[in-house]
């Protein structure tokens, strides 16, 4: 089977102190940007990878609580920025879209996915469960934004555990098992467990043959997997699990020394905006 094309997109970006998302780090202001992706599959066709911001996003945070979100993490966004005005300069329509796959629930990964009212969505069952067993303040203190889920969410989803697990081997075999989301060995989600309840990455093969894999905000940046150097317990504890961050953040470098060739892409990495 031939290769995945893909291409990246910076859906807006968001402001933090490096010392937030870097144990040790400065108190210095640095830009994250919010990475999404476009896959074309040769038989399934075209693919999103988390959505990024749009203006969905500053809707559903106008008011308190939910305005403590931005506050807390500023995001930036110009209207040209958002992820379906970006596609359309491109000359993709948002009905083009095959499928939405959600890596996890935090608002700044599922902002627009209001803007692809067409597509079916891919997203853990787990991820889904864990926000629906929380109340607005609870989902709120978690990065989790109920108001961006589509009314007809669950019409449109399908279940990343309902599809074929598949034993993973070599270099991979301490993640234990993937997903194979289309039977035919092109796409891997893979569980990254820690930061946010069912968080998933995606594997596959590029095109050119370079393999790549999407960990969205398994690290925070590229620096982060060469050096294993994780945010402060406060903050992985506040969105997720430490215990379970830190084992996958040493999955990874581990991974990225076994494999020098794989290409690691976290999310909010500037190492890998859109030149």
């Amino acid at each position: 089977m031939a290769g995945i094309e893909w291409r990246t997109y910076e859906a807006g970006h968001c402001m933090h102190p490096q010392c937030s998302t870097r144990r040790r780090g400065s108190w210095k202001m640095v830009r994250f940007p919010s990475l999404t992706f476009l896959l074309r599959h040769p038989t399934h066709g075209t693919m999103l990878f988390d959505t990024g911001y749009s203006e969905h996003f500053f809707h559903a945070t106008r008011h308190l609580p939910e305005r403590l979100y931005r506050t807390i993490t500023p995001p930036h966004l110009r209207e040209q920025e958002s992820l379906c005005n970006q596609l359309a300069r491109d000359g993709i329509d948002v009905r083009d879209i095959g499928t939405v796959m959600l890596s996890h629930l935090h608002g700044d990964h599922i902002g627009g996915l209001h803007d692809f009212p067409h597509s079916p969505i891919l997203c853990s069952r787990e991820a889904w469960n864990d926000l629906h067993a929380r109340s607005r303040l609870g989902a709120l203190k978690r990065g989790l934004l109920p108001g961006l889920l589509p009314a007809n969410f669950l019409e449109r989803v399908r279940w990343i555990e309902d599809t074929p697990s598949v034993r993973l081997s070599g270099c991979f075999a301490e993640f234990e098992a993937g997903h194979d989301l289309w039977a035919d060995g092109s796409m891997l989600a893979i569980a990254l467990p820690g930061h946010a309840a069912g968080h998933y990455g995606l594997l596959f093969r590029a095109a050119n043959g370079e393999q790549v894999f999407l960990v969205a905000d398994a690290a925070w940046s590229s620096q982060a997997v060469r050096d294993g150097i994780a945010p402060p317990g406060m903050v992985t504890s506040w969105l997720g699990d430490t215990h379970a961050y830190l084992a996958t953040l040493a999955r990874l470098q581990r991974l990225r020394h076994a494999e020098p060739g794989l290409r690691i892409v976290p999310s909010h990495c500037g190492e890998h905006r859109p030149r």
